[in-house]
């Protein structure tokens, strides 16, 4: 029988899009279902104050870059420039110093060397010794997460240089006993143990080495953002699939999945029904499970999925004046992403106060001020600042909501800002406050989670979301998966939906 379409994708956030234009680009009828105003979701940009581009979710694009997504798209020529950041990273200290990741490795070693002699000698070591396994862990991520895909790769893929017991001892330590193991500095530390944090897991948690491990892919793949914002991204992949005969329709909320004996044919959007061979969930899986699909098709695995308590919240400034970081003045600390955690011990506070079930006291925060390196994104003369602090639970403690505590938290990191950068209060003239009941309500991340699940080895690769649902395919026939719910999680990468339409492909 004839359908609407062979495709239908629920959802458009980046993964959706990607599926989506990879099965348009191999010749079959799309089409994208989009409940927002806009595509992107977790990857789209807004002009919410007049003059400033504000970036709704993901800000860095750092883990797409490590794979053949935007060349085998073709998404330049759909209006994607990514521009380079370097330095990567800047970790500016309360003392004065200022540690800079370059994306040269050499460059990078010899700024260490010059701040902390031996600690950029030490640095060259950690890179060197898990580079290979980096990049293994890398092709993982790009292919399905079967047991044996993951067991073949990781057998003749690179490996690091030490021996395999050494190097299992690592991979299953917290990342903090990792970095303790190859540098003396704290300062070096805390940088590198910040940036591993941002899956979610906090240093002291076994099983989370590789989270410091991938570290070295970072001077290989660099850190960029698109020209225009981080939506230019999915508004490339919008016109790819539409240059290609897809149709993308916003304001269009799904409403469930049309499911006729145990097969997916179509969609009901707005009380009309579109039918197609294959159906792509690309929202949460929660969504899926409990809200897209017949009761009777919810799997009982559905119950057990670990969402977790949130964990940061992101504060959108706009600023009528660049960044001046008192002990960085120089124009190099405002390029790429700015770490502020002083040492070890405010990351591990800062977790402590989530697992209290209370807003950190002394939260971490990466600043971000890409207008430093794009002049769309601001007026002449000013600045877009975004604010990632972490730890923010979801649920509080105490029968706090957030709707009470907002404005004082949101006025807290800009007071913990200021310990950085004095003065910066007074130059805002635009604020969003994205906490985790915001990133709710406006994105559709289940209780703030912007991993959408919990990132523990219980939940990853072929057990992410469930082990009946690992391979992108969902608990009907020619129901499909993609998004952070699945294989590899979340961040702008864009590997689950490249994955997904390997599959979907080899099924139509």
């Amino acid at each position: 029988m004839a359908t609407d379409y062979d495709l239908i994708t629920i959802g458009a956030g980046h993964n959706g899009l990607i599926t989506s234009a990879y099965v348009a680009q191999a010749g079959y009828r799309v089409a994208v279902f989009e409940r927002r105003d806009i595509v992107g979701g977790a990857v789209s940009t807004k002009e919410l104050f007049p003059g400033y581009q504000v970036d709704l979710g993901g800000s860095a694009h750092i883990l797409i870059r490590l794979t053949p997504i935007v060349e085998e798209l073709e998404l330049e020529e759909y209006g994607l420039t990514y521009l380079e950041l370097d330095p990567m990273f800047v970790a500016p200290f309360p003392d004065g110093d200022v540690i800079y990741f370059y994306r040269d490795l050499d460059r990078t070693v010899n700024h260490l060397e010059s701040l902390y002699p031996g600690e950029g000698q030490a640095y060259r070591q950690f890179v060197t010794d898990w580079v290979g396994f980096a990049r293994t862990m890398r092709d993982v991520f790009l292919a399905p997460p079967s047991p044996l895909s993951i067991g073949k790769r990781m057998v003749q893929g690179e490996s690091s240089s030490l021996d395999w017991q050494e190097e299992l001892r690592h991979i299953l330590r917290p990342y903090q006993e990792v970095l303790r193991s190859y540098f003396e500095e704290e300062k070096l530390r805390t940088a590198i143990a910040w940036m591993a944090a941002q899956s979610g897991p906090p240093p002291t948690d076994p099983l989370t080495g590789p989270f410091a491990l991938w570290h070295p892919l970072y001077h290989e793949g660099g850190v960029a953002r698109p020209r225009g914002g981080s939506g230019m991204l999915t508004q490339a992949l919008r016109r790819h699939i539409e240059a290609h005969g897809g149709d993308i329709y916003t304001d269009a909320p799904v409403e469930n999945v049309l499911v006729t004996n145990g097969t997916a044919q179509g969609v009901t959007v707005n009380g009309r029904s579109y039918t197609s061979r294959t159906v792509c969930s690309a929202t949460h899986v929660k969504e899926t499970f409990d809200h897209l699909l017949p009761d009777s098709y919810r799997p009982p695995e559905a119950d057990g999925l670990r969402i977790g308590n949130g964990f940061g919240a992101m504060l959108r400034l706009a600023l009528d004046e660049p960044v001046t970081y008192e002990v960085a003045p120089e124009e190099d600390a405002r390029v790429g992403l700015q770490l502020l955690c002083r040492s070890m011990e405010q990351l591990r506070g800062a977790y402590g106060d989530h697992l209290s079930g209370r807003p950190s006291q002394d939260p971490p925060i990466i600043g971000m001020t890409f207008s430093a390196v794009d002049d769309t994104l601001a007026p002449a003369g000013g600045e877009v600042l975004w604010l990632w602090g972490q730890y923010f639970p979801y649920e509080l403690a105490r029968g706090d909501d957030w709707a009470q505590i907002a404005d004082t938290v949101a006025q807290d990191l800009i007071g913990q800002f200021e310990q950085y950068a004095p003065g910066t209060r007074e130059t805002i003239v635009g604020q969003l406050f994205q906490h985790p009941e915001w990133l709710e309500q406006n994105l559709g991340l289940f209780r703030g989670n912007v991993m959408h699940l919990e990132m523990t080895l219980d939940q990853m690769f072929s057990a992410r979301p469930t082990f009946g649902a690992s391979n992108y395919q969902g608990p009907v026939e020619d129901l499909f998966l993609t998004g952070a719910s699945t294989h590899p999680g979340g961040g702008i990468m864009g590997a689950s939906g490249r994955n997904a339409a390997g599959v979907i492909l080899t099924s139509l």
